[in-house]
């Protein structure tokens, strides 16, 4: 039995990194205010904004810059762009419709690009303004623009702020965990009977490799004092094995295990972020991988960045267009590009999986992927992780709430999903995001 870990962006933001859509766009404006001072006309322009001095003002950024350096310096960027806004004698700012969209969300206290991005690709009267209609193409070059940003702006912090020192031992744990048996849906107990009847099978005989099936199995899991941890499932296994001969595995399963007892027999990280936070935490054997799904920084032609999401009921309507604009940016599509989807697909197809979701919103962004992977016949069980907030409230339900949107099946839903009993918060998450 496997599991997956998917990885969003709350998993990042718990390790101090300002890798949220907010982030990012306070970054941009700082980044537009600083490249004032190389601007040597009136005009300041990319595809999202133009900024522009009014005649009766400076005749160029450069001289504006450098008259108001001390304030510029000091002034967060959407502060200043703000104040230039509000003259309008002086200064014109003007905006796309796709980032006038961005920004709106993100005055209301969140944002989501890509949701952003599909509302204004095929908007409808309860989804979004038809500011884009008939023109995919100008709304794919918007996208790829701040794709580009924003590989430049993630890049910046993994090379500077991504590496071992921010481990973190507590989370570190919870990636390694054995399977709880209570999170193990009702159906697939069985799947779980025969996890537990291999583990009776194991061999402790040390090999001409110079290791045992549980030796190997520990250490890969950085277990601390493999031999003392052997020895006590040596005793365990012992002390219920009549039982096991006379009534059958069942009789044990509900039982208190020892510690790696029920280790997975391998984890893939399923990254969404860009980013290598998940990487640092890979263990050097092969029962652990990280699988980056939307792509790695270092190779920007492999960065995914777009839509997901074939159930919704716009979907189709969108692909019955005679316009390959419209299917540019679907996640779906994309995934063709590189081999990542086709061995996560290998993964789950190999044997019974758990997931356990850590810093993933599970938003419909990713969900024609979340529904393959919930609904396959070989999850066993769906473990959010929560996190909790100043006021003493999670966001246990929210997360489950969005996770019931990427099934088909609520039957099914209610089976996989783990009871907020068994399962426990992030120790450090301040926010989470897809």
């Amino acid at each position: 039995m496997n599991r997956i870990i998917l990885i969003g962006n709350g998993f990042d933001l718990a390790h101090g990194l300002k890798t949220s859509y907010a982030d990012f766009i306070d970054w941009y404006w700082d980044k537009r205010i600083h490249d004032l001072h190389s601007i040597y006309s009136n005009e300041s322009k990319d595809i999202l904004c133009t900024m522009k001095l009014m005649p009766n003002t400076f005749s160029q950024w450069q001289s504006f810059y450098w008259s108001n350096q001390d304030m510029l310096k000091n002034t967060p960027g959407k502060d200043i762009i703000k104040q230039l806004a509000g003259d309008i004698t002086n200064y014109k700012i003007a905006k796309s419709d796709f980032f006038s969209c961005i920004l709106l969300s993100y005055q209301k206290g969140w944002v989501d690009i890509e949701n952003e991005y599909y509302r204004l690709l095929f908007p409808s009267e309860d989804k979004g303004p038809f500011l884009y209609r008939d023109k995919p193409k100008e709304l794919n070059e918007e996208l790829a623009y701040v794709r580009s940003l924003l590989i430049e702006y993630l890049k910046g912090i993994q090379e500077n702020c991504i590496n071992e020192s921010i481990v973190k031992q507590d989370l570190k744990d919870k990636l390694y965990a054995a399977f709880n048996p209570n999170d193990i849906s009702i159906n697939a107990k069985p799947k779980l009977v025969e996890l537990v009847r291999q583990r009776f099978q194991f061999d402790s005989t040390i090999r001409w490799d110079g290791y045992s099936d549980w030796n190997e199995l520990l250490k890969a899991y950085d277990v601390k004092e493999v031999e003392k941890k052997m020895d006590e499932i040596k005793i365990f296994i012992q002390a219920n094995r009549a039982q096991v001969d006379n009534m059958g595995i069942k009789t044990i399963i509900d039982n208190e295990f020892p510690n790696g007892f029920l280790f997975p027999d391998k984890v893939m990280f399923l990254n969404f972020n860009y980013t290598t936070t998940a990487d640092i935490y890979l263990p050097q054997n092969e029962r652990f991988m990280v699988n980056h799904i939307h792509g790695r920084l270092n190779e920007p032609e492999s960065v995914i960045f777009g839509y997901g999401d074939e159930i919704d009921e716009n979907y189709k309507k969108i692909s019955d267009k005679n316009d390959n604009e419209y299917l540019k940016n679907i996640k779906s599509i994309k995934y063709l590009e590189s081999p990542n989807y086709r061995n996560l697909l290998d993964f789950i197809e190999s044997d019974t999986y758990q997931i356990c979701i850590m810093g993933h919103s599970c938003g419909n962004s990713d969900r024609t992927l979340l529904n393959t992977l919930f609904e396959h016949k070989n999850c066993v069980s769906i473990k959010p992780f929560y996190y909790v907030k100043k006021d003493g409230t999670d966001n246990y339900m929210e997360l489950v709430q969005n996770i019931s949107r990427n099934f088909t099946d609520m039957k099914l839903m209610r089976d996989r999903v783990v009871n907020k009993t068994f399962c426990e918060p992030y120790s450090d998450l301040s926010a989470v995001t897809s």
